[in-house]
């Protein structure tokens, strides 16, 4: 494998925000780790990109900024496309918006070859802070939570799944221990009239669910469960990786955050499958002949995941569970198993 040329250093600094209050202007967003995504991707001028969650476009921008490049910037959010206008007239044609699941980009990108991949998993700080989103239990809002607006809401499953299918999914998704409880009073609430409010839901959680000593606040995950469920995050997250994995040239780099350990372990399975060998010694030199053939479909870039600094956790709280995991793609045409699980 030959290593696509990349001399262009990084230009774009580290951005910092507070986290918006319910109504507040639509743009305060900080993206995690956004040097260590753009080192980890090192854009060459020419090169061409794909940013699959845009998002409010900070590594899109990082990323435009590092080099003389193209991106193609994909989000399943209709606000936040319409959001990223003003971006792509500042970039002009370098900058292409595209409505859509990253899980769909091997078909929503259409040029050829592809140098890079990003993924900023989970749901936006804008998503997070704006009421009417539910997606938090800060604000009382609707309980939606549908990243792209559409299909059933977060209201339809808490108040249209059985028991039992309830508290799998608050289980397994939000890796809760108390999840039958909180399934059996969600559907003894329910029985008196349908769940429509964060707050509502909030407090049914809080009512079988005592404060953790850590401070994480009782609902914090049933929310997750319900997010990642109506989203199909870690469908769609499975989906992403392997289409990143076709439409990678040999030699481009892929670069995922992941902020909870189900979609941490998901990443690390996939590139410890899809690679097989340990980090390479310098992302500056290409493996060896041996190495490559072992190596698969993938090269981790390092053995671990790297995570924010103390300064980027002290000035973004939402930094604190960050995992940036990188690889780069060999010659090896892209697998056709699916990522077995269990495995991480």
């Amino acid at each position: 494998m030959t290593a696509r040329p990349r001399s262009t250093p990084l230009r774009a600094a580290r951005a910092t925000a507070a986290p918006a209050p319910a109504g507040a202007a639509r743009g305060a967003h900080a993206p995690v780790m956004l040097a260590e995504v753009i080192e980890a991707l090192a854009p060459r001028d020419g090169g061409l990109y794909v940013d699959g969650t845009f998002g409010r476009g900070g590594y899109t921008t990082g990323i435009l900024e590092a080099a003389d490049c193209r991106v193609v910037a994909i989000d399943r959010d209709p606000e936040a496309i319409a959001h990223g206008r003003a971006l792509a007239e500042r970039f002009g044609e370098r900058l292409a918006l595209v409505e859509g699941r990253f899980g769909e980009m091997d078909r929503l990108v259409t040029a050829r070859p592809v140098d890079g991949v990003t993924l900023d998993l989970g749901v936006s700080s804008p998503q997070l802070d704006i009421a009417e989103r539910g997606f938090s239990f800060r604000f009382d809002g609707p309980l939606d939570m549908r990243m792209g607006r559409d299909g059933p809401s977060a209201a339809d499953v808490v108040n249209g799944l059985p028991e039992a299918e309830l508290a799998d999914v608050i289980y397994r998704l939000g890796e809760e221990r108390r999840s039958r409880q909180i399934a059996r009073a969600i559907v003894e609430a329910r029985a008196a009239g349908r769940i429509e409010r964060t707050l509502e839901l909030a407090e049914i959680v809080r009512s079988v669910v005592k404060p953790s000593k850590d401070g994480l606040d009782p609902a914090t995950r049933t929310f997750q469960a319900l997010r990642l469920y109506v989203n199909d995050e870690l469908g769609e997250l499975e989906r992403g990786l392997g289409a990143a994995e076709r439409l990678l040239a040999p030699g481009g780099r892929l670069a995922v955050v992941a902020f909870h350990s189900l979609e941490d372990r998901l990443v690390k399975t996939f590139l410890r499958q899809r690679s097989g060998t340990a980090a390479r010694g310098s992302r500056h030199l290409p493996p060896s002949v041996d190495d490559e053939a072992a190596a698969g479909s993938f090269i981790l870039l390092k053995r671990q995941a790297t995570q924010p600094g103390a300064a980027e956790a002290r000035a973004n709280p939402r930094a604190r569970s960050a995992k940036l995991r990188a690889a780069e793609r060999t010659a090896r045409p892209a697998f056709a198993a699916p990522i077995t699980a269990g495995e991480a």
